[in-house]
């Protein structure tokens, strides 16, 4: 178990990608045309969570054209669902615990590329902070609200 992860919770990094216009990737979740998220993904084991950021930078998003800016101070816990748990979890979990990461993008649009490994997503787009709310799932809200609050700095005008 990482540090500061709770005991029910697996170990999870999330990815605030800023774009151009201080814009934040999202990512609609294969076959759920109304869950679009920012990348996330598990820690594994032996993974620092920063390393498992830049693993699932590249395979999330499919590239590592982006320079680290920050790391959230607290792991951020949710409860996914009982009825949306994945079935390899066998009830070991009740959620997911995330460090998130506020990255910059250094590439170009046509730098990204969904299907370059196991596909999450099958559409990105860039969104404005306060637009992010209503496109995330309810359960994930106030995940999003806390991430958005930490990072807001990245996300507002010099």
């Amino acid at each position: 178990m990482k540090a500061g992860v709770p005991g029910l919770y697996r170990p999870n990094v999330g990815l605030m990608l800023i774009g151009p216009e201080r814009r934040v990737f999202v990512g609609r979740r294969l076959n759920q045309p109304d869950a679009w998220q920012m990348p996330q993904g598990g820690v594994d084991k032996g993974e620092t969570p920063v390393e498992a950021a830049c693993r699932e930078l590249g395979e999330e998003v499919g590239t590592t054209r982006a320079l680290l800016l920050r790391e959230s101070r607290d792991w951020v816990s949710y409860d996914v669902p009982p009825d949306l748990q994945p079935p390899h979890w066998k009830g070991r979990w009740r959620g997911q615990a995330q460090k998130w990461f506020a990255l910059a993008f250094t590439g170009q649009d046509s730098d990204i590329d969904l299907a370059t490994h196991h596909q999450e997503f099958d559409a990105w787009r860039w969104v404005r902070a306060d637009e992010l709310g209503e496109l995330i799932v309810p359960w994930k809200r106030p995940v999003y609200a806390a991430v958005l609050k930490e990072f807001a700095d990245l996300l507002s005008p010099p």
